[in-house]
């Protein structure tokens, strides 16, 4: 394995800081930061891709450095891209501007890109390394491997339940179990997502809106905040136009068995699960949605919707709001997954993170699934 310096290892820190200001606008391309720096350490050029169909940053970075990137060094999170799409190549522009050395973090799983952009590098004469800081690159850009790579979205479920492991009260009252702070939470989440999914259940039960209600100063960005796909599984077509999320903006994603009879405003498409079974494949989904650049799945759905997930083994992380209230043993617990006999038959989670937010306590688990290829 190659040996990195401390320079080295402070220059890829910075090009990831800057990589993580694309999370609310890149999609679907991936999060990417560039510096250029000379070999005593000194910057030259910083640049990160800020949306799609606009400059990567490997041109930002090179357009601030200017003449001074001759010679120089260029640190880039992801391998700089070979191909024409509708940006020029990377990798093209690294060599056109004669940096001596590209060292990328991690090579792009894009069969279009990868290798071909360090190979076109090294045919020029550039010197290149790959792997420095390479797990904390593929965590920032976990989505876009996992579209690429496994061909459906990363998907995280949400979950809010009380201290004593109720998600509703039993008439199905659920408003509201966490504090404000747990809520402004979540809309960062949505806002980072490429889309949110829900089941016909919860649009009955709560009428609910699913957008991203930041702006575009609440987020820290200068541009209109997106809004992520709203997907509703209605595998029944017991959903109506009549629904408030209907007549919001933004597109919507109705997945069903046949199509709905009803008429749904432009901004809805209809996709239709044609696997056998009265219920909308969610497998099928995945790759439905995988296809569409869906990256980052956000999931706030109900039991049923969210135990299938798990029982698919869609499931890659799940974040727990936990709220300091008892809600008493009628209220509904979250159950998600079917009876089980035995310990070995349980699913098992790594704790990743656990934190306070307002009142409430976060907790971010990956979830472990006994296929190794999960």
């Amino acid at each position: 394995m190659a040996e990195y310096s401390r320079l080295d290892h402070q220059m890829m820190a910075l090009a990831l800081k800057l990589a993580r200001a694309g999370r609310y606008t890149v999609s679907p391309n991936p999060m990417v930061g560039c510096v250029i720096a000379d070999h005593q350490g000194q910057v030259l050029g910083t640049g990160w891709h800020q949306r799609a169909g606009e400059p990567h940053a490997e041109v930002y970075a090179l357009r601030e450095a200017g003449s001074k990137a001759r010679g120089a060094i260029a640190y880039v999170t992801l391998e700089p891209c070979s191909h024409f799409g509708r940006t020029p190549p990377c990798a093209q522009a690294l060599i056109d501007a004669g940096v001596s050395k590209v060292i990328a973090a991690i090579q792009d799983p894009n069969p279009q890109v990868s290798g071909k952009g360090l190979a076109m590098l090294q045919r020029a004469g550039i010197e290149t390394r790959v792997g420095l800081m390479r797990e904390q690159a593929k965590t920032l850009n976990r989505g876009f491997f996992s579209r690429i790579v496994h061909h459906r979205p990363f998907v995280t479920l949400k979950l809010a339940a009380s201290l004593d492991g109720k998600t509703a009260m039993a008439n199905g009252h659920s408003q509201w179990i966490t504090g404000e702070a747990a809520r402004l939470d979540v809309q960062h989440h949505r806002a980072k997502s490429c889309a949110l999914l829900t089941g016909s259940g919860t649009v009955l039960i709560d009428d609910p809106s699913l957008n991203m209600r930041l702006t575009a100063t609440e987020l820290g960005i200068n541009t209109t905040p997106r809004q992520p796909l709203r997907v509703i599984v209605d595998s029944k077509n017991q959903l109506t136009p009549r629904h408030r999320l209907f007549s919001l903006p933004g597109e919507i994603l109705l997945a069903n068995k046949r199509a709905s009879p009803h008429i749904y405003p432009r901004s809805v498409y209809q996709w239709q699960c044609h696997d056998k079974g009265p219920r909308v494949a969610l497998p099928a989904l995945m790759a439905h949605l995988a296809q569409r650049g869906i990256s980052n799945l956000w999931v706030e759905a109900g039991a049923a919707l969210a135990g299938a997930l798990l029982e698919h083994k869609l499931v890659d992380e799940l974040v727990l709001y936990q709220a300091p209230k008892l809600m008493g043993d009628k209220a509904k617990g979250m159950a998600l997954m079917p009876s089980l006999s035995h310990m070995d038959q349980a699913t098992n989670l790594s704790w990743q993170d656990v934190r306070m937010v307002g009142e409430d306590i976060k907790l971010t688990a990956r979830v472990c699934y006994q296929d190794p290829g999960k």
